[in-house]
């Protein structure tokens, strides 16, 4: 089975300035649950000007504590994996973000991109696609994923990574 959530946004800030303030906005002290987040390779491809980035989230686990009475759930952090392409001659950045907790259990990945946006050139557009499927929990499959669904709405409203099981509330 599995469950997809579809989020388009546009904010009415210029690219540069959005995508900007999306690589500094974790974590910090209005949302708790981000502990860290580090980036662990970044590089300019010459020839094109994209920058690659590769950062690693560490979240609370903000699975409902009835829930973690399921040993596999019964985690103290759950780390994300982040890439992202950004093309400032271009004024868009691609984000693939997938959860590397539960792999054997769950599969957790969102797509995204940041892009100038065709109603205003000082708008930004954003548009997300989030995927959350789980196995091997009998049962639970369906309760956790409907938990996972509504997480992944209210966490889509605050933008990519971190989204998924990060955050309990949105903005």
């Amino acid at each position: 089975m599995g469950v997809t959530v579809d989020v388009r946004q546009v904010y009415k800030y210029p690219f540069e300035q959005v995508v900007a303030s999306f690589l500094r906005k974790y974590p910090n002290p209005m949302d708790k649950n981000v502990i860290s987040v580090v980036t662990v390779e970044e590089k300019r491809d010459v020839s094109t000007g994209i920058i690659y980035r590769k950062r690693i989230a560490v979240c609370q686990n903000v699975v409902p504590e009835i829930l973690r009475k399921v040993s596999i759930l019964k985690v103290p952090s759950i780390q994300l994996e982040e890439e992202s392409w950004l093309n400032p001659q271009e004024r868009n950045m691609a984000i693939r973000s997938h959860c590397l907790t539960w792999t054997q259990y769950a599969s957790m990945k969102e797509e995204s991109v940041f892009r100038e946006s065709v109603e205003n050139p000082n708008w930004t557009e954003f548009i997300q696609r989030g995927r959350i499927s789980i196995t091997g929990a009998g049962f639970l499959n369906c309760i956790l994923e409907t938990f996972a669904s509504t997480f992944l709405r209210q966490g889509a409203q605050k933008g990519p990574c971190v989204v998924l099981f990060c955050s309990r509330t949105a903005s």
